[in-house]
Parts: structure tokens; sequence; C-alpha cells
């Protein structure tokens, strides 16, 4: 049996963004070896309000952009458009996840490609951090739906029946129970090893070896 490597997001944090590429590079890496799963956990479900109030006192959203642009000089693999928060100002990142709890859905149900979801999630963080596109509102949502080729009345379906709802709040009770405390957090081993926030990959690969040493009974034991 395959470990599984359960990967928590929140598709408006900055850091999550910057994770990507270590997630990527997991799953080139480890792939036919791990299960990875992604899910959602709530860290703007009021996106405005909470940037808002975190940034009054700091300069306001020209310097939250500020701080992102200086990211982009740290992490070169991330690009952050000039609008970003100053004037592409999503309500929250509940709808995104909705969305793409749709996509996901349709994911297992074979009516997508294995990678749709994946390829969604990631389009979705570049078009608002990539583009200054506000990934909250449904007419984008659809419109990067289409780029990607998927069929938005299926992704609606999904929405409609209240089946993405039951999805996303299953990550989220999840989230929860693990004890997530934000974006982005790997969980493995049944919620015994977590690494949150900008962690390195070679801090992350040295988890899922881990997890192979544990399959094959080298762990230590305390007994």
């Amino acid at each position: 049996m395959r470990p599984t490597v359960t990967y928590f997001t929140d598709v408006l944090c900055i850091w999550a963004y910057v994770s990507q590429v270590r997630l990527d590079q997991l799953a080139a890496e480890y792939g036919d070896r791990i299960t990875i799963e992604e899910r959602f956990c709530s860290v703007f479900p009021d996106a405005r309000t909470k940037t808002a109030t975190a940034w009054k006192d700091k300069g306001g959203y020209g310097a939250m952009n500020q701080n992102f642009q200086k990211l982009t000089k740290k992490f070169p693999h991330i690009s952050v458009h000039e609008n970003v928060w100053t004037e592409t100002q999503p309500r929250t990142s509940s709808s995104a996840h909705l969305f793409l709890k749709a996509i996901q859905l349709l994911n297992e149900d074979g009516a997508f490609n294995d990678l749709a979801s994946t390829k969604a999630i990631r389009q979705f963080r570049t078009a608002f951090f990539a583009e200054a596109r506000d990934i909250s509102d449904w007419r984008v949502q659809g419109e990067i739906a289409e780029e990607l080729g998927l069929n938005v009345d299926a992704i609606k379906a999904k929405i409609h029946s209240s089946e993405a709802a039951a999805a996303l709040d299953a990550d989220l009770k999840l989230a929860e129970t693990l004890g997530v405390k934000g974006s982005p957090t790997f969980v493995m081993n049944e919620g015994r090893q977590a690494l949150f926030g900008n962690v390195g990959y070679k801090l992350i690969a040295a988890n899922v070896e881990e997890l192979f040493r544990e399959q094959n009974g080298d762990a230590a034991s305390w007994c």
C-alpha cells in the first residue's frame, strides 16, 4: 500500500504559491511510490477583511504587494502582478475551493483526466498572483476551466448538487482533526508527521523517505 501525503492549502496563500514547485518536484520524484492528496484549508474565508486588518498598520495593500515583490526576488520561480491586492481583491478563497473540489470529484468519476484538478489548482494560483485575476469570481473560474479544456456545465452540476460543498466541508473538518495550522501544510503518517509553512524540499523528501522506512519495518521501536 502506498503511503499518502496530504497537502492542505488555501489558493490565496502566497506561501502555497511559493511551495507549488516543491509539490511538483515531490510528484515527479515520488509520484509512482506515494499517493498525493490535495485538500483545502480555510485561511482566507473573508479575504478582504483579513488582509485589510493584517496590513492596516503596515502600509496597507501597497506595502503588502511590495512585500510579495520582494518574495519574487528570493523565489524567482514565482511572479506577482503589481495589481495583486492593490487592485484585484478577491472576497474569499471559499468559492474557488468549491469550484476546484467539483473538478476533483469529476476526476474521481473519470470525467476528466487524472491531472485535471492538479493543473486547475496550479492555474488558479497563477491566475491570481501572476495575472491579477479575481479567482473568487465565478466568471473568472469558468474562464480558467475553459482555458484548461474542462466542461464548465459538469463542474456546475457538481456544485448545484452540493457534492462539491460536502467534499469541501470534509476537507475543512479533516484539517481541523489533524491540527492543520495553516497553508501550506504537508501531512503524512496519519497525522503524525506535519510540515507547515515555507518548508524546503529536502526536509519534505526526508519525511517521505521516513514513510518508506516505516513501511519496511525499519522504524525504531520504543517497546
